[in-house]
């Protein structure tokens, strides 16, 4: 039992409704504390966004709140991730999820499906009341109230204020709890690199079931995976990222206030914008130009994230997901990380007071994401991919003949560096959960 099971539950308030806010209100929830408030900026909870990946350690948690079905029928089992040269050749093949071993599936899933699916599993436990929208937290307070140390959260300035004993910052990457923690901190940080991003109705490739990695140019990369599964042979969901090295700022990074949302990031581009970076590519199992052409809508990103925090805990305030630590999507792990916060977050409140919980949630996870942070930033395991495209820009027949066993055997290893966790060491770990 919980030990908020015999006295009051503290009031917990959550920033944000994306999926790192919304699981971790399950995760308290299903830990026995349900005095807990989600508060987020958008009057209306949209379906908006693109596919993600779910690692096995995100699928786990999501299991174990009793999702798995739900996830299951909304989502593509991820079999296998596989690199292509620009002209066709295969690079590097692996299998993931139970393929490689793990006791739950990797999946692709459209970002907005998962989301509907966490928000209704909010309302149907937590109850409708739980949630409030359009309501954008910009700062936060904190003293003491009645002998209790409490937090207030702060909106518009003729709204009346948010008053608990525990605020959890998972607004993002722009996140007004943690601008409020670190004033000074600035914009998110550019790379240079442009994303452009959409979803594709088109024909099954491969075994329907698998993401490519194409490119091994210096400057240009596609990824390209199923969000849906194709019915009785017919057409599914594509979502396709391509990203180029723009350089754009004098730095070789996106200006300052483009990364602080100067730039209409959000504004749909031309397919001839993305189409001119892929010209000539070919391969005999993917049309990435029709994919790209026959898209809807294409949006256009910077690649950027933040440096790693010293602490992401400010007396009764702590932050999670991306407010806390996000990264390139090179990985396709910041989902997942913030489902991992979570869970930790909730396990150690439903054990521990609320001060020495949030102490041990951050020693486990910070360490954790500073480590996937700077792994992300090596673009893993781009330069074994430019090794490539140096010894055979024109393409090949057979990898072996460009680089030796070994050396593609790295590739391995890198992704394992960007997703966190062997099959292992996650399949061994003792549960998040939390009798109640």
């Amino acid at each position: 039992m919980s030990p908020y099971g015999r006295k009051k539950s503290p009031r917990i308030l959550i920033a944000g409704a994306g999926i790192g806010g919304l699981t971790t209100a399950l995760s308290l929830h299903a830990a026995g504390l349900d005095d807990v408030l989600v508060v987020e900026a958008c009057p209306n909870l949209r379906a908006v966004g693109a596919g993600i990946n779910l690692q096995p350690a995100a699928v786990r948690e999501l299991t174990e709140l009793g999702l798995a079905q739900a996830l299951d029928e909304v989502a593509v089992a991820t079999s296998r991730l596989e690199y292509h040269h620009r002209y066709g050749g295969l690079i590097w093949s692996e299998p993931r999820g139970r393929g490689a071993g793990y006791n739950w599936p990797q999946y692709s899933v459209h970002r907005a499906r998962l989301q509907e699916l966490l928000l209704s599993a909010v309302r149907d436990r937590l109850g409708p009341e739980a949630l409030v929208t359009g309501r954008r937290l910009l700062r936060y307070e904190q003293g003491r109230e009645r002998g209790r140390n409490t937090v207030r959260a702060y909106g518009a300035e003729q709204s009346a204020p948010f008053s608990c004993d525990l605020l959890i910052g998972a607004d993002g990457i722009n996140s007004a709890v943690r601008a409020t923690m670190y004033p000074h901190e600035g914009p998110p940080l550019g790379n240079g690199i442009s994303m452009w991003r959409g979803v594709t109705e088109g024909r099954p490739f491969l075994d329907g079931r698998t993401m490519v990695i194409i490119g091994c140019n210096a400057r240009v990369k596609a990824v390209v995976y199923p969000v849906s599964r194709a019915e009785d042979g017919g057409r599914c969901l594509l979502n396709w990222v391509v990203e180029a090295r723009t350089d754009e700022g004098p730095d070789g990074a996106p200006e300052e206030e483009d990364l602080r949302g100067g730039a209409d990031w959000d504004r749909a581009v031309p397919p001839q914008d993305v189409l001119e970076h892929v010209e000539g590519w070919r391969s005999d199992f993917l049309d990435l130009h029709d994919i790209v052409a026959g898209a809807p809508r294409i949006v256009r990103y910077p690649m950027i994230d933040r440096d790693p925090l010293p602490a992401w805990t400010d007396g009764r305030v702590v932050l999670l997901g991306d407010a806390a630590h996000p990264v390139y999507p090179t990985g396709s792990n910041g989902a997942s990380q913030a489902i991992v916060d979570a869970r930790v977050l909730a396990y150690e409140l439903a054990h521990h007071g609320v001060d020495e919980a949030l102490a041990r949630y951050e020693a486990t996870r910070r360490p954790q994401a500073t480590r996937l942070l700077a792994a992300h930033r090596r673009l893993e395991p781009d330069p074994v991919l430019r090794q490539v495209e140096a010894l055979a820009p024109n393409g090949f027949l057979d990898i072996r003949h460009v680089l030796p066993e070994d050396r593609l055997d790295g590739i391995k290893s890198c992704t394992r560096q960007v997703t966190g966790v062997d099959a292992t060491a996650l399949n061994a770990r003792t549960s998040w959960s939390v009798p109640v």
